[in-house]
């Protein structure tokens, strides 16, 4: 399926491109490069920087503030993922009663800091941090979620519904069926793009008090020495973060190539349906096969 986003690029541009990719890598190696001269300079590898990691219990605190983490931007993906199909299909529908209402509170919730959304609920509201920011990043991430799934069945050719609509089933079948499916592979990069940036925002989690990654972190470096350990456990959260996130990458890469060879949902909708009208077609009067 051609993409809706852009064309696919020629030859020129992939040379280009590649140029391009290779001078950026050199640049942020030799950036990189140098910024590990500079540390090592001073002291920051040596090894009693690093003798606390020889503790089981220090990993394992980690290890469960990153739990939350994770467990936090999981709820949130799954609810936003949801709110963003409703949202979409809220502001889709030809009722003005139903979609402007829903498009102002769309552009409020897009507008408004994600940060400030955690702290109302935590802070006035009274809710638990954990539940103030998952309430916080689902609204926020469900509301852009769902202007990439609009946008995602907005660009799907008109004869997809009407094909839908052509086999008998409902609007909303169609939607659910037929266009939700193609719209959510060609918006999947921007979701899983967004579901990133989700966890990552998890971390404003430290604000109210909620016993994720960089709180822990900072509370243990703190507890054996914020001067002596705070680079180290810096550099352990960092990897944490980069070994998620880059995870989460390539479940999208992979989602990506298979994307290709996926049945168009239409044929198997339609697929599904031959048998049972075959079935009736060939029913007598009164709902039986005929004697033979």
């Amino acid at each position: 399926m051609t993409s809706v986003l852009y064309d696919a690029p020629g030859p020129k541009t992939r040379r280009t491109s590649r140029i391009v990719s290779a001078v950026i890598g050199v640049v942020l190696v030799a950036a990189v490069g140098y910024a590990l001269f500079r540390l090592s300079g001073q002291g920051l590898f040596d090894a009693d920087r690093w003798d606390i990691f020889n503790d089981p219990l220090v990993w394992l605190d980690l290890l469960r503030a990153l739990g939350v983490t994770l467990q936090a931007a999981l709820y949130a993906s799954v609810l936003a993922i949801l709110l963003g199909m409703v949202i979409s299909l809220l502001r889709m529908s030809t009722n003005p009663v139903i979609r402007v209402p829903v498009t102002v509170v769309l552009e409020f919730l897009r507008g408004l800091p994600v940060l400030l959304m955690m702290v109302f609920f935590w802070g006035v509201l009274g809710l638990d941090p954990f539940v103030a920011v998952v309430l916080a990043l689902t609204l926020y991430n469900g509301a852009i979620i769902g202007e990439a799934l609009r946008s995602g069945l907005v660009a799907l050719p008109r004869g997809q519904r009407e094909s839908g609509l052509a086999i008998g089933l409902t609007g909303m079948q169609s939607r659910l069926l037929i266009e939700f499916p193609q719209a959510f592979r060609n918006m999947l990069p921007i979701i899983v793009a967004q579901l990133v940036v989700l966890l990552k925002d998890t971390s404003l989690g430290y604000i109210v008090s909620m016993q994720e990654l960089i709180r822990r972190g900072r509370l243990t470096a703190e507890f054996f020495g914020a001067s002596q350990y705070g680079f180290s456990v810096f550099v352990v959260m960092v990897a944490m973060y980069l070994a998620v996130n880059l995870s989460v990458s390539a479940l999208a890469r992979f989602l990506a190539r298979r994307r290709g060879q996926r049945v168009d949902p239409l044929q198997a909708v339609a697929s599904a349906q031959a048998p049972a009208e075959s079935a009736a077609a060939s029913a007598g009067p009164g709902g039986d096969r005929p004697s033979t």
